[in-house]
This record gives structure tokens, sequence and C-alpha cells, in this order.
């Protein structure tokens, strides 16, 4: 018997076999784990070489000096909305063998307002949540403080979600 869960607020949903696992949270096999792993270092090394964790280029989008970030930034816009289209229409499966289900999700009002905090951060930081391991690990370690900070701020918002406009 296959359910459907919903990961909250996202827009993809993976069917899973609520008997395999009561508490919901199977650990991933240590080979499927080591890939992520490797995954997720290749796209760092990616992030650096593409100069995205460069504090100076993204001053540089923020001051509209340069078009490198806003060219990564469209570029992978493109290839997201290729990808879901080709997950809607091909049937694909995830990587532990789920079926994905693609929604459409209402526009909230809280996204501008989240979207603005966001873009404040990342300005006076120079940081977004993706490359800010790459950063790390190419040596800044002061901005494990920015890491620090981004949990502390997920943490806020989870504790404050129900009383935020959505």
């Amino acid at each position: 018997m296959q359910t459907n869960t919903t990961l909250q607020d996202t827009d993809i949903e993976l069917n899973t076999d609520p008997c395999a696992d009561p508490s919901g949270t199977t650990p991933l096999p240590f080979s499927l784990a080591l890939t992520f792993l490797l995954a997720g270092i290749y796209f760092g090394v990616l992030l650096t070489k593409a100069q995205v964790i460069s504090w100076i280029r993204i001053q540089e989008m923020f001051h509209f000096q340069s078009f490198h970030m806003y060219g990564v930034i469209g570029s992978t816009i493109i290839t997201g909305a290729i990808g879901v289209q080709v997950l809607r229409n091909s049937g694909i499966r995830s990587i532990t063998k789920q079926t994905i289900t693609i929604r459409k999700v209402a526009f909230q009002k809280g996204q501008i307002l989240g979207g603005l905090i966001f873009g404040i951060g990342w300005a006076l930081t120079g940081a977004c949540p993706g490359p800010i391991f790459a950063v790390i690990g190419s040596g800044y370690s002061v901005f494990i403080v920015i890491l620090v900070s981004a949990l502390a701020g997920t943490w806020v918002y989870g504790k404050l979600r129900n009383r935020l406009p959505h």
C-alpha cells in the first residue's frame, strides 16, 4: 500500500510505503550517502570554478556592474524549468525508486517578504545557502558565522511559521 507524503511547503511529492519505517526516516545506504557527498563536493568545485562563491562577483551583481551572476542564475532557471518538465512528463523515479509528483503551488504573499529578507542577507554577507559550504571549504572560515546565522534563521522561522503570513 502506498500513500502520498507531501513535503511541507514544497511542490514535489514522493510516494512512500508507510509500512517500511513507521518513523518515516529510513537511513540511506552508505553507498547512496557517499554518492550524495561526492555530488555535493563536485557541485562545490563547480561553484568555485564558476566564481559563484566570489564576494566580488556577488557585489558586482547587486551593483549592476556585471552580467556574470545574472547569466549563471538565468541559466540555472532555464535548466531547472527544463528539468521540471522532464520530471512531469517522463515518469522518472527518484534515486530511491519512489515516484515523483510535481504539483502546482499557489502564490503566497509571504514569499515576497521572504525573498526580500533572503536578498538583503545575500547582499550584506555575500553568501547564499547554495555556495556557503563551498566558501567554507575554500578556507574562508569566517563564513561559519554566516552558516550558523542561516541555520538560526531557519530555526526561528520554524518556531514562528504559524504566525507569519503565508
